[in-house]
């Protein structure tokens, strides 16, 4: 996982959300975001350039989450309430597997972290915060880099395999393979 794909991933989804519920409020001024207008928007091909389907459909797919107040209309406020929680408490398992499945983002990416969404869920509370994932990002690419390290001094410096001096009689000298050898010899 790239650095900066917690910011750039909940950053994205608020923007996509506020863009998609702003054009539709432009296109329905007198009954607002309304379920019947999300699908009538999604339906018609004059908006295929301009209405961004994946978070059309999230929005009608998640439709009664977001209308709070069940008036059947999603308002500025409840939008705004939704993007807020969404930046401060993060995204659900349930949240970012619908944005995958509606082609908002990259499957590769989005799989990566549910993959690990319990491990990159460090207070347990079913989300995952911009802040978690980088610090799992960072985690990750932390111990790549010893990993990387630790084979380079494996292979180079091969007598942490073979022992410095196979010819010294304290145990402390014999490598893995010494003391392998040691014992197939029937000595200690």
């Amino acid at each position: 996982m790239a650095s900066g794909i917690g910011t750039s991933l909940v950053t994205g989804i608020n923007s996509g959300l506020e863009n998609t519920f702003a054009y539709l409020s432009s296109l329905y001024p007198k009954d607002g975001v309304t379920m019947k207008n999300i699908v009538a928007a999604r339906q018609d091909g004059t908006n295929y350039l301009t209405l961004n389907q994946s978070f059309a459909s999230y929005l009608q797919n998640n439709f009664k989450s977001f209308d709070k107040n069940g008036d059947g209309t999603i308002s500025a406020d409840e939008m705004n309430q939704f993007s807020q929680t969404l930046a401060t408490a993060g995204v659900s398992r349930n949240e970012l597997s619908q944005l995958a499945a509606s082609g908002a983002y990259s499957a590769s990416t989005v799989s990566k972290i549910l993959d690990n969404f319990d491990e990159i869920d460090k207070n347990h509370d079913g989300r995952v915060t911009s802040a978690e994932i980088s610090a799992y990002t960072a985690d990750c690419q932390k111990q790549e880099k010893l990993d990387e390290a630790n084979y380079r001094k494996a292979t180079t410096d091969m007598s942490l395999f073979y022992g410095s001096d196979d010819s010294s009689s304290d145990v402390s000298d014999y490598s893995i393979l010494s003391y392998r050898y040691k014992n197939f010899n029937g000595s200690n």
